[in-house]
C-alpha cells in the first residue's frame, strides 16, 4: 500500500477514504480484492486505531467495502458503487476546478478548447501542454 501524505485541511479519516476512493475508481484496488486489517491499516499509516475504525465503517455504510466476520474486509464488488464512486470523483475535481477558472474569468468556450487541448496532448505523453 502506497504511504499517503496528510494534509491539515481535513480529518484523516475522510482523507484515508478519499485514498481508497481513487484507487477503487482507477481500479488499482479490483472488486474482491482483501485489504489490510484495521490494526494493520493504522499502524502502516501511522493512524491512530480508532481512526482506522472509523474509515472502516464509513467505507462499509457506502458499501466500498464488505466485511464480514473472521474473514478480511474485502473492495466491492458491485459495479454500481464503483461507478457511483467514478461519478464522485469527478464531480468534484470539476466542481473545483470550474470554481478556480470562474474566479479568473475566462469565457467558457476558451476553457472548453484549452482543456480539450490539455487532455488530449497528456494523454499522448507530450510535456508542457
Amino acid at each position: 500500500m502506497n504511504v499517503l501524505q496528510f494534509d491539515q485541511r481535513s480529518p484523516v479519516y475522510l482523507q484515508v477514504i478519499r485514498w481508497f476512493k481513487e484507487r477503487i475508481a482507477t481500479g488499482e484496488f479490483v472488486g474482491g480484492q482483501e485489504i489490510p486489517s484495521r490494526r494493520a491499516l493504522a499502524a502502516e499509516l501511522g493512524i491512530n486505531p480508532n481512526t482506522a475504525q472509523k474509515v472502516y465503517k464509513e467505507m462499509e455504510e457506502q458499501q466500498l467495502i464488505t466485511t464480514e466476520r473472521n474473514v478480511p474486509s474485502r473492495i466491492t464488488t458491485d459495479p454500481r458503487v464503483v461507478e457511483r464512486v467514478r461519478a464522485e470523483m469527478l464531480d468534484e475535481a470539476v466542481a473545483q476546478f470550474v470554481m478556480a477558472v470562474q474566479a479568473i474569468q475566462i469565457p467558457l468556450d476558451e476553457v472548453m478548447t484549452t482543456v480539450q487541448h490539455v487532455y488530449q496532448t497528456s494523454e499522448r505523453g507530450e510535456v508542457n501542454a
